[in-house]
Formats: structure tokens, sequence, C-alpha cells
């Protein structure tokens, strides 16, 4: 009898530590894994389905939504012919920015593939995920299945796509919700209808977000935690210019910095979603900065692989 555990599959989610939203526009971005973020188990059945759970319960895709879309576009990549009844389950926030949907899809892609008696094959699952990917948030930037499917650090760029970053040691950082996030897609569009509007601050932002990933890089590879805290910041600045940041994350990060942060940012599409920073040795009273606001914050440990 087949083993069903042969066909349980992981993923991890991520955060974006530099460069978001450039990213669509051809930047690199760094972008750091944060562990074991969903579960998927396939098995063949009388007709396709998908099963979701999370901390707040368990529900069935109905047909036609957008999860089921999701679900169709990615078995149609890996040319399932037999009903796939697929049940996931997500260990992380979702819509915190935290690439809760790619890590389901690389999930999903994996435990389907295995199910077909397909040999593991990294690029076909990254290229199913981003189909699942492509019906939640449109024109994605890639970023978040390259890190749900590599782990680790990664640099990224549309055009050269995922290298790893080596690291002296996994980060550890501190992460709030700063509220509920807009969509990807939409703060995806209203990015880009800004740099279509405001060509020159545009490209003076674009630029800024450059050099803040490419001191980012240097410092991540060196351990320099000074210097990956001011690119930090310096990025962060770009995104308020950008309109991508809120009062409330605002307010996090600036609560952070005073509390001994050496760098605080909004990470993903931004419009709400997560705040990061970096505080080392001083993690416990950025979350007592936090908590004082009536914020629930945690640490990470990322890019650990």
């Amino acid at each position: 009898m087949p083993d069903p555990a042969a066909h349980v599959a992981t993923a991890c989610g991520k955060i974006i530590l530099l460069g978001e939203h450039a990213v669509v526009h051809g930047e690199t971005a760094i972008a750091s894994s944060i562990g074991c973020s969903a579960e998927a188990f396939a098995q063949f059945a009388d007709h396709t389905r998908l099963r979701l759970s999370d901390d707040s319960g368990s529900w069935v895709a109905e047909q036609g939504s957008e999860l089921d879309q999701a679900f169709q576009a990615l078995l149609q990549v890996l040319h399932a012919t037999r009903p796939v009844a697929l049940d996931a389950r997500i260990y992380i926030p979702t819509r915190a920015g935290l690439g809760s949907s790619a890590a389901l899809g690389v999930a999903a892609a994996r435990s389907v593939a295995s199910l077909l008696g397909l040999h593991p094959d990294a690029v076909r699952d990254v290229d199913a995920a981003t189909a699942w990917e492509r019906v939640f948030h449109g024109n994605p930037s890639g970023i978040d299945v390259a890190v749900a499917a590599r782990g680790g650090s990664i640099a990224y760029c549309r055009r050269h796509g995922a290298r790893p970053i080596p690291m002296t040691a996994p980060l550890m950082l501190c992460i709030v919700q700063a509220g509920p996030r807009a969509s990807t897609r939409s703060m995806v569009e209203a990015a880009s209808s800004f740099l279509a509007a405001h060509a020159a601050q545009g490209a003076e932002i674009l630029a800024a977000i450059r050099e803040a990933v490419a001191a980012g890089t240097a410092a991540l590879q060196t351990g320099d935690t000074n210097a990956l805290g001011k690119a930090m910041n310096d990025n962060q600045r770009a995104l308020r210019q950008w309109g991508l940041s809120t009062s409330v994350i605002d307010m996090l990060c600036a609560d952070a910095l005073r509390a001994g942060a050496l760098g605080a940012k909004l990470t993903g599409a931004g419009g709400g979603g997560s705040v990061i920073c970096l505080a080392p040795g001083r993690e416990s009273h950025v979350l007592d900065a936090w908590r004082s606001r009536g914020f629930v914050g945690r640490t990470i440990r990322v890019g650990a692989g």
C-alpha cells in the first residue's frame, strides 16, 4: 500500500528585508525565509477540491473562488489529468506580508507533483506556484515564490532570478502586524501609478532603494548589523516617500528605533501588514514599546534555510 505521508510537502514563508516594490520594476530585493509556514497533502479523489486550515478553522474552497482558481491553475501547469484533493495548512498569519500564499502554492506544487510521480524539479514547482500566485496578485514579482522554494536568504531580480546570499549567521528580528494589509495587487498597481505620474521623484526613490539593497547585501555577508540597520531605515524612508507606508507603520518604526533598534521598516506590500526591526540585544525593549501601544509583536529567526 502506498505511504500517504510520501505526498506531504512543506514550504517556508518570508520577509522582504530590503527592496519590496522596487523589485517589480526590475530592481533587486533581499528576502529571507522564516521556516516551515505551509504544509500540503495531495491525494487522488472523485473530484478536485482544496481544503485549507489555519488558526481560525478549516474550510473548503468554493468552486470558482480565487482559491479554487489558483488550485486549478497549479494543476494545469503540473498536467494533472485525474481529480486531486488537497488538504493544506498555513502556520503563519495571512495578509501580513509574510508570503503565506506563495508558501502554500509551493507546498501544494510539491505535494501534487509527488502524487503524480514526478521527479523533484525546483523550476517546475516555481512555475506551478507562480501560476497560483498570479490568480491572487496579478503581477507578482516572483520573490515570494523564490524564497518559499529555496529557503535561506536570497537576492532576487526578475531579469536574473534568485541567488543565495551567504550569511555569517541567521538574523533575529522583531515583527509586528500593523493592521490589515491592502491587497498586494492594489498596492503594486498604486506604486506603478505613482512612478508613471512622478517620473523624476520615482527615479530618485528607486535609486535610493537600489543603494540600500547594495549596502544591505554587503552587511549581511559581513555580519555588520549597524550597516544593515541603516540600510533598512533608508529603505523605509524611500517607501514612505513612495506612499506605501501608513501612519501606524511609521509610528511602530519610530517606537522601535527609540527602544534601541538599529533599523525598522515595513515588509511586503505595505499599506498595512507587518513591520520588522533589527534590534540585537534590545528585542525585549522593542516588544515592550509595541505592547504599550496595544500591538503584540514577536521575534523571528530568518535566513536559516
